[in-house]
């Protein structure tokens, strides 16, 4: 069993002043002498983490907004830490494998090994046009560009040179001088079916989805095993395994009323323009089951591990306090008992 969290950026984090701060500094120059809010976040918690025994880190792409750049972020920090595997999130639309192969080398081989794919399909038209890209919403096409890229990304990685001919991509005698340390593994997510056989064949993890319309514990376990049996059919069919990851976001309390009022607070206090950054955080907060006594919150993870799921990359409010709580009521005890 493996433990995550996302490296701590404004469209992924609620409730931390640091990423507030950042924001609202963020079209300004900054003081002599001082470093972004979050980057300063981001050292302090995942140097937390890497010493508390989480196995990865999620750094999230994005481009329109005040995030620092994912690939730039990944680099700074996996130079400071010692085990943790930096996963960086890449868009084929906004990147080319052949470039992202030598880079993802690059970063392995830095690493000694510690670093992994997140291949976003993605959703946002306008960020995609303005960085020079395309997000090929109206079909599946960006469902097959993304299998393609992945095959160049290993193809790149296990022979030189490497040609390719795709729909979308024309490889010839591309050579990458420069292998990874050691086995790349490739992350996904999405929902859609042809999205969901895109996974089967590519991604060696899949990030569950669930129905945001449940409004139970209970509706969400029935859903995810549900996911969980489809994806291991759509896998079997392309003669492959797909491990499965989930995201929950967690939080601790005295009772679970309070764990959940807490959560509501801090919901409450971001930028209400930001209505689908709020929204994909209040559901799984509200309905996953993991707010509340730290016993209460293990207990539903483990149902959760039942069905399958072999990593959860927590989202939670960043501070090394909280990543310390984590270790000790979560990591700590679930490993002991696995």
């Amino acid at each position: 069993m493996k433990f995550g969290l996302y490296a701590p950026v404004p469209h992924v984090t609620i409730g931390s002043d640091p990423i507030r701060r950042a924001i609202h500094s963020a079209l300004q120059p900054l003081p002599a002498g001082a470093v972004d809010p979050q980057y300063e976040l981001s050292k302090e918690v995942l140097l937390a983490a890497d010493e508390a025994g989480f196995d990865i880190i999620l750094f999230a792409e994005r481009h329109r907004g005040p995030d620092l750049e994912a690939w730039v972020l990944a680099s700074a920090m996996s130079a400071l830490t010692k085990r943790i595997t930096s996963m960086v999130a890449v868009h084929p639309g906004l990147w080319h494998p052949t470039l992202i192969a030598k880079m993802a080398s690059t970063l392995d081989r830095i690493t000694l090994g510690r670093s992994a794919i997140n291949v976003v399909t993605g959703w946002n038209v306008d960020e995609a046009r303005m960085f020079g890209g395309d997000i090929l919403l109206e079909n599946n096409d960006r469902y097959i560009r993304a299998e393609e890229f992945v095959d160049i990304l290993r193809g790149m990685w296990a022979k030189s040179p490497f040609s390719y001919k795709g729909r979308f991509y024309d490889v010839l005698e591309a050579e990458l001088l420069l292998r990874p340390a050691g086995h790349l593994e490739v992350f996904a997510a999405s929902r859609s079916p042809r999205g969901l056989d895109m996974v089967a064949r590519s991604a060696d993890w899949w990030f569950v989805d669930f129905d945001l319309t449940s409004t139970s514990t209970a509706q969400v376990l029935e859903a995810i095993k549900r996911s969980i049996g489809d994806m291991r059919d759509r896998a079997a069919k392309a003669g492959r395994t797909v491990r499965i990851a989930f995201n929950p976001y967690v939080g601790f309390g005295q009772t679970k009323e309070a764990a959940i009022t807490e959560a509501r607070g801090l919901l409450a206090l971001e930028d209400p323009t930001e209505k689908r950054k709020i929204e994909a955080r209040l559901a799984p907060a509200m309905v996953t089951g993991c707010l509340g006594p730290p016993e209460a919150v293990r207990q539903q993870l483990w149902c959760y591990a039942e069905l399958g799921i072999d990593l959860f990359l927590f989202k939670f409010v960043p501070t090394p306090e909280n990543v310390v709580a984590i270790r000790d009521e979560i990591i700590t005890p679930m490993r002991r008992s696995s």
